[in-house]
């Protein structure tokens, strides 16, 4: 597999996506329909990247913004790791690209292009080759590319909160219909969990978010649940 993208366009993560060892970087764009083994797909390193993405992000923020209280600031946090940031970044990088080129020859159960028009996949990859850039680049130069690439996603976030379940709840109120949520999964150690949680709309799950607390896992249940209801109008 073969990555070159066009530096000046792509940003600090690209130049470090193409520096990386041949055998990261193929994980980190192998999803699980496309191993052999399940810990040879990208899965384990977004889940590296995830943490990563967040300490890199919290400490610009902690220095960014000195005066804003911790609440402010989880907020910001929240929204500029979300997973419609990621999705951007991730497009911004040339994700889509990475993943054509990674597609297996044959007739794979998931094509590229099904995992690039869903839901998840974009952000997941993206998480992955920041795992993968921390494991070859380390922390240090790894935070400052995504700082650099999440830039915009950050002075979104600042100027304009968005509360995903007050904003999902104004929406099916007008549809008069009503959102609940539900733990649909834990993992991690007791003092480090990470939930998954699934917003559930007329016994329909119509989003799925994770974090490292439930109530920030519900939000992006419901940004999730947000994007898919106006997609389907």
């Amino acid at each position: 597999m073969t990555f070159d993208p066009p530096m000046a366009e792509r940003g600090a993560l690209a130049g470090l996506i193409r520096e990386l060892p041949a055998e990261l970087r193929d994980q980190a764009l192998t999803h699980a329909t496309w191993s052999a083994e399940r810990a040879g797909s990208y899965e384990r390193l977004a889940y590296l990247g995830d943490s990563v993405l967040a300490l890199a992000i919290a400490s610009d923020l902690v220095e960014r913004f000195p005066t804003v209280p911790a609440g402010g600031l989880t907020k910001i946090h929240n929204q500029a790791v979300s997973g419609v940031s990621c999705t951007a970044v991730g497009r911004s990088i040339g994700v889509p690209e990475m993943l054509r080129a990674a597609e297996p020859g044959g007739e794979p159960a998931i094509p590229a292009e099904v995992l690039i028009g869903g839901s998840r996949a974009l952000p997941e990859v993206t998480e992955a080759l920041i795992g993968a850039c921390f494991l070859a680049f380390g922390y240090e130069r790894t935070a400052a590319a995504v700082v650099a690439d999440f830039e915009g996603q950050i002075e979104d976030a600042a100027e304009s909160p968005v509360d995903f379940k007050s904003a999902l709840q104004e929406l099916l109120a007008q549809r008069r219909a009503r959102v609940s949520y539900e733990v649909i999964a834990e993992s991690g150690p007791p003092h480090k969990r990470t939930f998954e949680v699934a917003a559930i709309v007329d016994s329909a799950q119509v989003g799925t978010g994770r974090g490292r607390s439930k109530k920030v896992a519900e939000q992006a249940a419901a940004e999730e649940a947000l994007g898919q209801l106006r997609a389907g109008n």
